[in-house]
């Protein structure tokens, strides 16, 4: 028999609010690391995931940057979906005419898997809040013009759900399929983000990706998340679960919908459950 496989989102799923991993849920994820396979799928970066879960045993490719890479926890490449520098620029300058810029996360060199946190010279009221999160980070480089990299993975708006709306129909209207596009209320603070992905750098696809890796059915892959972006793994994977505190339109099509929020370490809850039907057996 194969042992299962269990993917979870990070952020307002996995992460209590605070961005920490209580102790419980710490004991709970590694203790089940050694009868099943654990990952993530998070829309985080290499550097911040692995800053989250360095309490954390991770057996298997993780799903970083709402799917533009998959890597292993020893940094090695599985797959990645780039958005190119003539293409991130035409993005960064039809979203000009709304009085908008993105921030940007490109990969310096591949090799290494170095990233840049690029930020625009000019900012709004919900970019200044999201910025406080990262004083200090090396990887943050301003930009008075911001112009796009060779290698970029995601460009983020940050703003309001007035200003981002019209501005998704657009990039849709003049991009069409050659983008993904996200927008999603931003639960650490009172505005929206609008993410432009490559057309196959979702969780969706990069979950299919990681059990082609594995060599397994997606079937039998569990997945847990909240937002948006975990939309398209819940339609594939063979079992969703919603946390309590998740999104209506997350919990609308999740099999199952948890009584505990990301607080009250509903994942944790979920897999000692499970291991305690599975031993009951």
């Amino acid at each position: 028999m194969q042992v299962p496989i269990y993917i979870t989102d990070l952020d307002h799923t996995l992460l209590r609010t605070d961005q920490s991993i209580s102790d419980f849920s710490a004991k709970v994820w590694n203790a089940k690391s050694k009868e099943a396979i654990l990952s993530v799928a998070t829309a985080r970066s290499f550097q911040k995931t692995h800053q989250f879960l360095h309490k954390l045993h991770l057996n298997t490719p993780m799903i970083l940057l709402d799917g533009t890479m998959i890597v292993t926890p020893e940094k090695k490449l599985i797959d990645i979906k780039i958005l190119n520098k003539t293409l991130a620029d035409a993005i960064i300058d039809e979203g000009s005419q709304y009085d908008i810029y993105p921030f940007i996360i490109a990969l310096k060199d591949m090799e290494s898997l170095e990233e840049a946190f690029l930020v625009p010279g000019t900012l709004n009221q919900h970019q200044h809040a999201v910025l406080e999160n990262y004083r200090n980070d090396p990887r943050v480089l301003e930009c008075k013009n911001i112009r796009a990299m060779q290698m970029n993975l995601k460009l983020v708006y940050f703003g309001s759900h007035a200003t981002l709306a019209p501005l998704k129909e657009h990039l849709a209207n003049t991009f069409g399929k050659d983008l993904e596009y996200k927008l999603s209320p931003e639960k650490y603070s009172d505005g929206w983000f609008l993410t432009i992905l490559h057309p196959e750098g979702d969780k969706a696809h990069a979950l299919q990706k990681v059990t082609e890796y594995l060599q397994r059915d997606i079937k039998e892959v569990t997945v847990f998340g909240d937002s948006i972006n975990d939309i398209g793994m819940f339609d594939l994977a063979g079992t969703s679960v919603a946390v309590a505190n998740a999104l209506d339109e997350v919990k609308a099509i999740a099999d199952i919908i948890l009584p505990h929020s990301n607080d009250e370490d509903a994942v944790a809850k979920y897999l000692q459950k499970i291991n305690k039907e599975v031993t009951l057996r």
